[in-house]
């Protein structure tokens, strides 16, 4: 019996560095993480505005209206109905991102670093324990569609203060997103129904 033939030291430890430079992603997952922390202090920053602008706070009241870009023919004096949709819209907005934040950082730091051993964790995500490249690129396109849907709500309710060229573009890219979402899980499932008619 012939004994398999080693690759010189040098050759093997190339494509271990090659996999090592995996770790070279930990830094951008940390910057998520950075990215993560600011939006809680926007959305605490935005609550507190709306808390103080709804007890009266003019300046509070100030901040919200120019935060929203929401105009109005006659001076805002106090919250109306459609500046607290809008506030909400974009605490819900800035949620939705937060959720996105957390699905790429714990999914890509599972799928591309290095597993984080969470089985037995009772907080695991449910959707971790099957988590892929293909699974997380369709989570992410569906999260980025519930982003988008918010953005266009908002701009709806506000529509007085666009022009009809930008509602018209903020309509079309949801499509877009739409159909492109579409087409990565129709091309997901394709790519999986083959294996599953092997087991078959």
């Amino acid at each position: 019996m012939t004994t398999p033939i080693q690759p010189p030291p040098a050759i093997r430890a190339l494509p271990n560095l090659i996999f090592a430079s995996r770790w070279l992603q930990l830094p951008l997952y940390i910057g998520l993480i950075a990215a993560q922390a600011i939006y809680v202090f926007h959305f605490w920053v935005e609550l507190v505005h709306l808390v103080e602008a709804a007890f009266g706070n003019q300046n509070a009241l100030a901040a919200l209206v120019k935060s929203i870009g929401y105009k109005d023919s006659v001076d805002v004096t106090g919250l109306n109905e459609t500046i607290i949709m809008l506030v909400v819209l974009a605490l819900i907005d800035v949620v939705m991102i937060s959720n996105l934040l957390i699905m790429v950082i714990v999914g890509g730091y599972e799928t591309f670093v290095s597993r984080m051993g969470l089985h037995n964790h009772p907080d695991q995500p449910e959707w971790l324990s099957h988590v892929n490249a293909s699974v997380l690129k369709v989570k992410l396109a569906t999260a980025i569609i519930g982003i988008s849907s918010i953005h266009l709500l908002k701009t709806f309710i506000n529509a007085a203060n666009y022009e009809e060229k930008v509602l018209m573009w903020q309509t079309i890219i949801h499509v877009v997103f739409l159909l492109s979402a579409m087409a990565i899980a129709l091309t997901d499932r394709l790519m999986a129904q083959p294996k599953g008619s092997k087991e078959h």
